[in-house]
Order: structure tokens, then C-alpha cells, then sequence
């Protein structure tokens, strides 16, 4: 009896994609639930898993493009699951009397050797950067799999760990720190080549993005403002809270969910922010949606989190580390990415000092954070040096005026120098 392995429907705007990758072989036996293969769309990069166990049969190469409902592989369920090998004893070597007991005793106490684990893509990569092996891992993910968090909170010592936080590319915003010395940043891989330049197709999720950002800049009238913020309180909040937040919630007390609330703030203020343009129509919204970009090896993901006014710090955390590790997962769905009013963009993770973000049409409005700099400035007719920020507001001037843009700026600085104004929504 044979399955048939079909591309998913992934909505309603998606209708085809390319198979990014096979993570087996033609005629190789799988097991149910095991990662077969990537499948790569104009919005999302998704895993495609087995749902029956056998020997597979491929009807479609990596690379191709391929449509919704299209069979792309048959898995034949009659063929049985091939024998394991049992794995070699050591041979014992002649030891001494008083050796004997001690190499008996070691030998009792050596460990079986942990079966491989299929791991996905963004997990293969950090464990290749971390030098953290999957296989000495007990996965929490589904089928026993080793995910991301797995391979960062594992017990590898301080130093597995720094590596792979410091080495994942995809690190949730509330890791922002001052920006690291060059050296620390990786360099890109070179590509071993005779020619001067190579070639390749462009994949779905990168002309998709080409095209929103050029249509962006051709639709509507961009222009940025810019202010800078005095981190200091929020630092010093996390640093004070940051042991019992922890212990009562279970996750960091990050600055993503400072700038999220400090945005909230603002668009109630200045509602102007919270709408958008349809054709000849002024549409106004009264939610708070939030969408955060988020960099990962595929390109740009803007995942949404919902009614941001209702939530407290805690679950604004848990949202972000929740898409944090389905984005990393290949997992996040086209529905985490529709629908947000605003969009928070965080350059400061990768070192960006200042930049001018481009709208995420048709929304009206994107800020932009930056990296933390010690930087000298003037408080009381003195000069200190504190941890500063640069925040970057791009808006659509055609229904943002620059006094309500300003306006909205020096709201949201206000807010995370004097986070308590959040509390009393001043």
C-alpha cells in the first residue's frame, strides 16, 4: 500500500512553492513523523513531515516548483523497517589484578550510544556552529526532536551555551546589547569558484520580498524622523525585576515588550498611525496588532502579535519566543504573518546604528530601533555617559502629518525613559 505525500495547502494567496530541500534519499525508509523535506513560498518557508513509516519514493527533484495538492512522493507502508545493527562490544584487553575492577567498573557505567535524531535545517546549522552535537540531546519537540532551545539550553556548560546564542542568527529581540566588536560578527562563507560571478534562480521568499519593498517605495510617500532614547531605566527595571519576572513567568524580561507597550502607547495617542489608505478610502483602525520583523536565513518574517493592549509584559515575551521558535522550526504559518497595524523593526541585533526602515504596506507607520551605545550626553547641565538608542519612524505621509510623526516619536521615547508613564498610559 502506498501514501501519497502532497504539497499542504498553506492559504488561500499561496498557490505554489519550490522544494527547497530533501532531507532524504529516493528509497529510503522513514518513519512517521520525520522531517522529509522543505518547501519554500513567497511567504513562508515550511517542513513537510511522513505520515505513515516505510520506503519512500521521490516524484519530484530539489529545486523543482511544484503546485498545492501536488504529489510529490509515495511512501510504500508494506516495506518493512530494516534491521539496526548491533553495535560492536570492545575487545578487552589483558589488564592487571588491581586494573581489572576498575575497567569492569568503568565499562558498566559507560553510556549506550544515542540513536541519530532527525534534526531540522536551523538546528543542523546552530549545532554545526556551537560544535554542540544533537545526538547527546533529549529533544522536547515532536517525536523526540531536538529543537532550537533544546541545543541552547542543554547541558553543554556556559560555554556550549554562549556559543549557540551568540551564533544563532535569529535571536528573539530582548537579547539586544551594545554592539559587538567586528570580529565577532561571522563572515559569509566563500564560495570556492573559478568564475567572477555566479548565478542563481530567486527564490519565492526573496522576490516576494523585492517586490512588497519596491511597491512600497513606488505607492506610497515615505519619510523618516529621528530620535534617541536614554535606555537607562528600562535597564535598570530588567536588572532589578529581571530574577523574580523570571521565577513568576518563566521567560525574560526583554525590551521588545517595553517598545511594544511604548507603541501601543503612542497609537492611542496619535491615531493617526493606526490607519491606512485603501484605493480612495481612509480606513481606521481601533486594534492593536503589532508586527515584529524578524531576519532569518530565508529573508525578512513579520510575525504579529495580537491585541498588544490587552497583554501584559509577560505574555508579550511569551508571544515573541513562541515565534521566535516556529520561525526558527520552519513552522510559522502564512496566518502569523497577516493582519498587524504596525510594524517594529530591531537592526540593533546585527550591530545597525541608524537606518531609514521601509514601510510594511499598507500599513502607515515602522520603527526602527537600534543598537545600544555608551554615548556622552547632557543631563542637568552636566555630561554624562549613558546607554542610548537611536529610534528611526518611517510613515506614509499621505495620511501621516510630520507633527503627529513627531509627535508619535517623542511619545514612544517617553515612554522607555520613564516606563512608568506605560503604567498610568501618559
Amino acid at each position: 500500500m502506498a501514501t501519497e505525500i502532497k504539497v499542504p495547502s498553506m492559504g488561500e494567496s499561496i498557490t505554489s512553492g519550490i522544494i527547497a530541500a530533501w532531507h532524504i534519499k529516493d528509497g529510503d525508509f522513514v518513519e512517521n513523523g520525520q522531517v522529509l523535506y522543505e518547501l519554500e513560498t513567497d511567504k513562508i518557508t515550511s517542513e513537510g513531515q511522513a505520515d505513515v513509516g516505510g520506503q519512500i519514493k521521490l516524484a519530484v527533484a530539489e529545486g523543482d516548483e511544484v503546485e498545492i495538492g501536488q504529489v510529490i512522493a509515495t511512501i510504500d507502508e508494506s516495506v518493512a523497517a530494516p534491521a539496526k545493527a548491533a553495535p560492536k562490544k570492545p575487545e578487552k584487553t589483558p589488564v592487571l589484578f588491581k586494573e581489572k575492577a576498575v575497567a569492569e567498573k568503568t565499562e558498566i557505567k559507560g553510556e549506550k550510544p544515542l540513536e541519530p535524531q532527525p534534526v531540522s535545517p536551523a538546528v543542523r546549522r546552530l549545532a554545526s556552529e556551537s560544535g554542540i552535537d544533537p545526538a547527546s540531546i533529549e529533544g522536547t519537540g515532536k517525536g523526540g526532536r531536538v529543537t532550537k532551545e533544546d541545543l541552547i539550553t542543554s547541558g553543554q556548560g556556559a560555554d556550549g551555551k554562549e556559543k549557540a546564542e551568540s551564533k544563532s542568527n535569529f535571536t528573539p529581540a530582548e537579547e539586544i546589547t551594545p554592539s559587538k566588536p567586528q570580529e565577532d560578527v561571522p563572515s559569509p562563507a566563500r564560495v570556492s569558484t573559478t568564475e567572477r560571478s555566479t548565478r542563481k534562480k530567486m527564490s519565492p521568499m526573496r522576490k516576494r520580498i523585492a517586490e512588497r519593498l519596491v511597491d512600497a517605495q513606488r505607492t506610497a510617500a515615505i519619510l523618516t524622523t529621528f530620535n534617541e532614547a536614554d535606555m537607562s531605566a528600562v535597564m535598570g527595571l530588567r536588572k532589578t525585576y529581571q530574577e523574580k519576572f523570571v521565577d513568576k513567568h518563566g521567560v525574560k524580561l526583554g525590551f521588545m515588550s517595553f517598545f511594544v507597550k511604548a507603541v501601543v502607547n503612542a497609537l492611542i495617542e496619535v491615531p493617526a498611525l493606526n490607519g491606512q489608505i485603501d484605493g480612495e478610502t481612509l480606513i481606521e483602525n481601533n486594534f492593536y496588532d503589532i508586527a515584529v520583523a524578524v531576519g532569518t536565513k530565508k529573508g525578512l518574517l513579520v510575525p504579529v502579535v495580537r491585541d498588544c493592549d490587552k497583554l501584559s509584559f509577560a505574555e508579550i515575551e511569551k508571544n515573541m519566543i513562541s515565534y521566535a521558535k516556529k520561525a526558527n522550526d520552519g513552522n510559522i504559518a502564512i496566518e502569523d504573518l497577516q493582519g498587524g497595524v504596525f510594524t517594529i523593526s530591531n537592526g540593533g541585533i546585527f550591530g545597525s546604528m541608524l537606518s531609514t526602515p521601509i514601510l510594511n504596506m499598507p500599513q502607515s507607520g515602522i520603527l526602527g530601533m537600534h543598537t545600544i551605545q555608551q554615548r556622552p550626553v547632557v543631563v542637568n547641565n552636566e555630561i554624562v555617559i549613558r546607554p542610548m538608542m537611536y529610534l528611526a519612524l518611517s510613515y506614509d505621509h499621505r495620511i501621516v502629518d510630520g507633527r503627529e510623526a513627531v509627535t508619535f516619536l517623542i511619545k514612544v521615547k517617553e515612554a522607555i525613559e520613564d516606563p512608568s508613564r506605560l503604567m498610568f498610559e501618559i
